[in-house]
């Protein structure tokens, strides 16, 4: 049997170990190996990602039904109406510059590009002109994607003027058309949806042509 004084010592020396700044070190490390407050953070981080996520594609998709309604609406002369729409869009464009973050449908980029169709539709029904990419503040692939699907636009306008006889505006149309042609064909664009775009207005150009020469030949009756 250990004698008392032998007990004691032992007891004075675990208190002591586990007292001691070593011990205490060795199993705060040994708790700490997986930090699960830093993974508190990280889920409190993506989930707040995932909302702002969401905000872009739903202010992406407001603003691409908008854009739509501006073109409907400037198809059919209703410039009041367009008007109104744009502004609105204005507003939702603000909103999705802010939140400024990617997503995996690169909704974000259509969405600029139905509003630099829709605005320069616009623009170009009322004022005969088309606003500048710096007036929209988009990038130069959004603008000029946007741009490519304008010239759809301006075929159906097109159209509809020579059915109201107004061969004048369509004539017009078809002098945009060819200068926006032009243009692209000094970007030398690489191989990419932009390039893909593009093709859209020569295609668009040929059909404006074939329009007007049908117009020359028939006479403007």
């Amino acid at each position: 049997m250990p004698k008392p004084e032998l007990k004691a010592s032992f007891y004075t020396k675990l208190v002591f170990m586990l007292t001691s700044k070593t011990f205490i070190n060795i199993i705060i490390n040994f708790l700490d190996m997986l930090n699960k407050k830093e993974f508190g953070k990280i889920r409190q981080e993506m989930h707040n990602i995932d909302l702002k996520r969401e905000e872009v594609i739903q202010t992406s998709r407001e603003i691409i039904s908008l854009s739509k309604q501006v073109i409907y609406a400037a198809q059919r002369n209703d410039l009041k109406e367009a008007e109104s729409a744009i502004k609105t869009i204005k507003d939702k464009v603000k909103k999705l510059r802010k939140v400024n973050i990617n997503t995996d449908t690169n909704i974000n980029s259509v969405a600029f590009q139905e509003y630099v169709e829709a605005v320069a539709f616009y623009e170009f029904v009322k004022n005969k002109r088309v606003p500048t990419r710096t007036s929209l503040n988009v990038s130069a692939e959004d603008y000029l994607a946007g741009l490519c699907d304008l010239t759809g636009e301006l075929v159906r306008k097109a159209i509809y003027d020579v059915i109201h006889k107004k061969f004048d505006e369509a004539e017009k149309i078809k002098e945009l058309v060819h200068d926006i042609y032009g243009e692209f064909l000094k970007l030398h664009l690489r191989n990419g949806e932009l390039r893909k775009k593009s093709d859209s207005i020569k295609w668009n150009l040929k059909k404006l042509e074939e329009v007007m020469y049908d117009i020359s030949m028939k006479g403007r009756h």
